[in-house]
């Protein structure tokens, strides 16, 4: 049902620059419906109860984003649907989560582009991370690894087509968290890409298509672009002791950063950043966000 869904948002639908009142009006209803289903789903006592307003919610959301103008409204009521924007204009994505009776989370969204043509496009997102086992495998929008994201980062090269840094909470299981820097492009035909052998490790290691860190859940971790040193900083994450080395349930911050700076298109590994700036007071909005009630993380 969900799948049929969110199919459904993958149609062409017409758009106009500007708002007039009368669909200035509808995204305002739409939105005041789209926050009573996501209570309702954050409220849910069951995954049945959860999976039944989630499907409610994502049948209003494509009703509202298929709105003539849509791109431009903000759906900022929406406290738990995370809503990012690229800084070049070109397309915002859609990302939410559900967490499952068993402490594990399934994770939804779309991603609406806005075209030269003044039409709007959409992708819907399809969490397939069960069935991912390799997390370097190259994957499209119904086979998406999902996560929450709460940074999009256009990058340019020799005047290409963007591709975009993703950075993200996976949320995991009851015992560990997981965070994300993923890469969005876009194939030939137009379809989104997940995933992109651009980041390079340390001397002699294979390039990566996506970087995925694991943690204890009781603990935070610091994923983001930082512009006063231009990379992509992270806390470097370690086990508590050695012994208990690869099992991430004992891993975390061992109060050192490392960093991925873009360098001809590339993502390199910079390790041992020396940090000089105040901790942001939103690095730990990831720790778990349903801890976080109605705290929503800037959007760039």
């Amino acid at each position: 049902m969900i799948l049929f869904i969110l199919c459904c948002a993958g149609t062409y639908v017409s758009a106009q620059h500007s708002f007039n009142l009368t669909n200035a009006t509808r995204l305002k209803n739409n939105q005041d419906t789209l926050q009573r289903l996501s209570d309702a789903t954050f409220n849910a006592t069951n995954d049945s109860e959860r999976l039944t307003a989630n499907s409610q919610f994502i049948k209003t959301l494509v009703t509202a984003l298929k709105t003539p103008s849509s791109f431009s409204f903000d759906f900022d009521s929406l406290k738990r649907i995370t809503i990012t924007k690229s800084a070049d204009n070109a397309l915002r994505i859609f990302t939410w989560y559900i967490k499952n009776d068993d402490g594990s989370y399934r994770f939804f969204g779309t991603i609406q582009m806005a075209t030269k043509d003044g039409k709007l496009k959409m992708y819907p997102l399809i969490d397939d991370t069960n069935n991912i086992k390799d997390v370097n495998q190259i994957t499209g929008n119904k086979n998406w690894y999902g996560a929450r994201y709460y940074q999009v980062i256009p990058v340019i090269t020799n005047g290409r087509q963007p591709y975009y840094v993703l950075i993200g909470w996976k949320g995991n299981n009851a015992k560990t968290s997981k965070k994300v820097i993923d890469i969005l492009s876009f194939d030939k035909a137009d379809q989104p890409v997940f995933g992109k052998a651009i980041f390079d490790g340390p001397k002699g290691s294979k390039p990566q298509s996506r970087i995925v860190f694991e943690y204890n859940k009781l603990n935070s971790m610091t994923l983001t672009l930082d512009k006063s040193v231009n990379m992509i900083v992270f806390d470097h994450l370690a086990p508590f002791t050695p012994e208990m080395e690869g099992n991430f349930e004992y891993y975390a911050s061992d109060l050192s950063f490392d960093a991925y700076r873009i360098v001809g298109g590339r993502l390199k590994l910079v390790e041992n950043v020396e940090m000089k700036n105040d901790p942001n007071a939103n690095d730990e909005f990831y720790g778990d966000p349903a801890d976080k009630k109605n705290k929503v993380p800037p959007k760039l």
